[in-house]
């Protein structure tokens, strides 16, 4: 069983921040911060919510796709600071671009991309044809602004893609879980629960991230899981045009390229201009590269994440739009 992307779409919001408009209320620099994740601006919701943006990105990749609301078997979902809890965001997005199918979110941080694009597979073998993906993500909300490890990151965008069922396109995954909230987690509100006697968390709805643990983590588990998609796929990495990695730290980004061999032209980074927007970075990536028509239909290329859980995966498809 396989699937093509055949559309694409993305929205950021319209405020941009730059490290310096950062560094008047944090104890930090653009030298410090272009240094160490290698991120100059980034884009933050001002009047915009994960809604808004996630609708705009939907309608994007559906306009691209050249299908309407009705044309669209299923609509799978993903965030981690959405505008509520309930409903989910594909519900929201269902309802505000007037689609009438079923609509469920999954939850895989910055992996989450890849994760939705391997069920929509599994839905495509009991029958289904085209399925809407969306990712939409308002980390400003999830950091603590007074810490600068973590608020210099992370910025706000909306991805999504249009899949269809294509049994003849190249698509080899692999994936991995290890399940662990020492390294990255963001905890639930406490609640006013009087039968709660645990002690209250500290910083209970804000992002927390071990740096160091983060970075090999991530470098290890990216270029392992580029290694084994290829293997599986029987291809070597000179047939590879791209690796679309998630947009998390420029440094991790280098140090992938370097282990395995490749060019930093390779592999793609937008970080510099958008920072870590989470499930969204690989649809955001993927879209400004339409855009640019750096992708030509049969291009062969890896999407790689990590995240939260701790999960990873990576996927070596080509690209089938004209």
């Amino acid at each position: 069983m396989s699937l093509r992307i055949t559309g694409i779409g993305s929205c950021v919001p319209s405020k941009v921040v730059s490290n310096d408009e950062l560094s008047k209320f944090l104890d930090t620099s653009d030298e410090w911060i272009s240094k160490r994740v290698g991120i100059k601006n980034r884009h933050v919701c001002t009047t915009e919510g994960v809604t808004d943006m996630a609708v705009t990105a939907a309608k994007a990749a559906m306009e691209d796709a050249g299908v309407g609301a009705g044309d669209i078997d299923l609509i799978i979902g993903s965030t981690v600071s959405g505008d509520m809890l309930l409903p989910t965001l594909s519900c929201l997005v269902q309802k505000n671009i007037g689609a009438t199918c079923m609509a469920f979110d999954i939850s895989a941080a910055c992996s989450s991309f890849l994760f939705l694009l391997e069920t929509a597979k599994a839905y495509f073998s009991i029958g289904m044809k085209r399925i809407l993906l969306v990712c939409g993500e308002q980390m400003s909300r999830m950091v603590d602004w007074t810490d600068r490890s973590c608020a210099v990151i992370f910025g706000d965008a909306a991805g999504a893609a249009v899949v269809e069922k294509d049994d003849s396109n190249l698509y080899e995954s692999v994936f991995s879980v290890s399940g662990n909230d020492d390294v990255i987690k963001i905890n639930m509100p406490f609640g006013n629960s009087p039968f709660k006697t645990a002690e209250q968390p500290e910083n209970p709805m804000f992002l927390q991230m071990k740096g160091q643990e983060t970075f090999k983590y991530a470098v290890g588990a990216m270029s392992s899981g580029i290694k084994d998609v290829l293997s599986k796929a029987h291809l070597n990495i000179s047939d590879v045009k791209y690796i679309v990695p998630h947009q998390a730290n420029q440094r991790i980004l280098s140090f992938t390229a370097e282990r395995l061999g490749l060019d930093e032209g390779q592999v793609i980074s937008i970080i510099s201009e958008y920072g870590n927007t989470s499930s969204s970075s690989i649809p955001l990536a993927l879209n400004i590269m339409n855009e640019n028509k750096m992708l030509k239909k049969g291009d062969v290329f890896v999407m790689t994440a990590f995240g939260a859980g701790l999960s990873s995966g990576s996927i070596v498809t080509k690209w089938a739009k004209d």
